[in-house]
């Protein structure tokens, strides 16, 4: 049986995103000296800030905005489970844990 949290394929999305590499310091150095020239080739009028976010970034803070838990529900579930009036079928039950063994 499987269970879900409502976030969906965060785990994948985060297996996905991959740290970025460290550069060599000749590099860095010289990347940073290149964009120090580009920088005074343009002029202050030409340049604008701007922002690219990946889908996995969308993705991960939208799911970092708030809880998916329905807590009326949960709580619903919970004074049936204290009060002994849940019942859980036990067709679907064993129906669910033979699906899962076949897959």
């Amino acid at each position: 049986m499987s269970y879900t949290n409502g976030i969906g394929n965060l785990q994948q999305v985060l297996s996905s995103v991959t740290p970025a590499t460290t550069q060599p310091a000749s590099q860095a150095t010289e990347s940073v000296n290149a964009s120090k020239q580009h920088k005074t080739a343009t002029s202050p009028a030409e340049q604008a800030d701007h922002t690219n976010l990946s889908s996995a970034g969308g993705m991960i803070a939208h799911a970092l905005e708030g809880s998916d838990v329905r807590m009326e529900k949960v709580g619903a579930l919970q004074q049936a489970i204290a009060s002994g009036t849940y019942n859980v079928s036990s067709s679907d039950v064993a129906g669910k844990m033979i699906d899962s063994l076949l897959k």
